[in-house]
């Protein structure tokens, strides 16, 4: 069976994905006999079953590549419009999280317009001749929420507080058995969007994204990047990646910067101050890693003992994952029910509120309020409330 398509939009994807016709061609191949040529896809009709193939690369639904309409190509319409590098050599599987999000980016801001909704920036632009430590330090009086000693619950506050100042922040979730996993942490959509990828067995790693894609946020510098933590040692990224880190280090270190300032030299005589590294990374949600990488860029702390903390480190968390793995195989045996189902996203107090007032205003139905917050008609109520 054939159908007539829009090649514009294949054309389309392909330049998003930055995917050559042959590339394409060997990926809807796999397991055919006789591989798939440039005229099977290109023409003005194509068989159902090799647009089938098509769409389980780009997962845009048949439709997309049905309609007739030409897709803008646009700096409005894409971040891969407006910027040609990013901080990571970006997958299949990355540039699909972005276009996702790119997407409903936009169709969330057409559905606040219609509603009256203001996503202005409430923030003054800042500069990377500002320093980073004193904007840190500014900003904490806002948005730095009431401490919780459970990471996750300080990443839920600390995303409401956010919120209040029109940021919207989501997180993606990635399951184990994905194909196409992102090779990125995070990333900032001009005006007003971060995205992180849930880091379900490091809390403390997304939170500093978060902050990180903030700092891009205030410079608004758009970016989609893979964070190393290693690089908060490194003289040689970029400058607005420089500012970006030093702010994120700044804002959640707050005054226990004072005892990293006051330490001399870590060594294996004074135990690498490890005592105060571990109190302040459990009084801040910045990494013990993070620190020591903190003190190696200040020269408190040599490649060589750096690199003995980083595998000892590294170690005590695998053994750790190993430990909780061999618990949940055991309650398994037991007949015990473990809480191992797929992480659900926070979702940002801004985007519960503005999909309420779509709601009321009649802009949006009760089935898009369920597609769009991910929740079932029976829960509804308690959204709306």
């Amino acid at each position: 069976m054939k159908i007539e398509q829009n090649i514009s939009r294949l054309k389309y994807l392909l330049e998003i994905y930055k995917i050559t016709v042959d590339e394409l061609l060997i990926m809807i191949s796999e397991g055919l006999k006789v591989p798939l040529r440039k005229s099977d896809i290109f023409g003005n009709e194509i068989k159902l079953s090799h647009l089938k193939r098509i769409d389980s690369i780009f997962n845009k639904g048949l439709h997309f590549y049905l309609d007739p309409k030409s897709p803008e190509i646009s700096k409005d319409a894409s971040i891969f419009f407006r910027k040609s590098e990013f901080g990571v050599d970006l997958n299949i599987g990355a540039r699909k999280i972005v276009n996702q999000f790119e997407e409903f980016k936009i169709s969330l801001s057409a559905i606040a317009k219609l509603a009256e909704v203001d996503f202005k920036r409430e923030l003054p632009v800042y500069s990377i001749q500002q320093n980073p430590k004193i904007v840190a330090k500014q900003l904490r009086k806002e948005f730095y929420p009431e401490f919780n000693s459970k990471p996750k619950e300080f990443l839920r506050s600390f995303i409401g507080k956010l919120a209040e100042k029109n940021i919207l922040v989501f997180e993606f979730v990635e399951t184990w058995n994905k194909k196409d996993k992102a090779n990125i942490d995070g990333f900032f959509l001009n005006p007003n969007v971060i995205v992180l990828k849930r880091q379900q067995n490091s809390f403390r790693r997304e939170i500093f994204t978060l902050t990180h894609e903030l700092g891009h946020y205030l410079l608004n510098e758009e970016e989609v990047e893979q964070l190393d933590i290693q690089n908060l040692a490194s003289h040689k990224i970029s400058a607005i990646e420089r500012w970006c880190n030093d702010f994120a280090y700044y804002f959640l270190v707050g005054n226990y910067d004072n005892q990293i300032e006051e330490i001399d030299k870590a060594v294996g005589s004074n135990d690498y101050y490890f005592e105060i590294i571990e109190s302040i990374s459990k009084n801040t949600h910045l990494s013990k890693i993070a620190m020591f990488t903190r003190l190696l860029f200040q020269n408190k702390l040599s490649r060589k003992n750096y690199n003995f903390i980083k595998v000892d480190l590294e170690e005590k968390f695998r053994l750790k994952q190993e430990e909780e793995k061999k618990k949940k195989e055991l309650e398994k045996l037991e007949g015990i029910k473990s809480g191992g189902a797929t992480p659900k996203p926070i979702q940002s107090p801004l985007l519960i509120s503005t999909i309420q007032t779509a709601f009321f205003e009649g802009v949006i139905s009760e089935f898009d309020v369920c597609k769009t917050l991910n929740i079932k008609p029976d829960k509804i109520e308690s959204f709306l409330q």
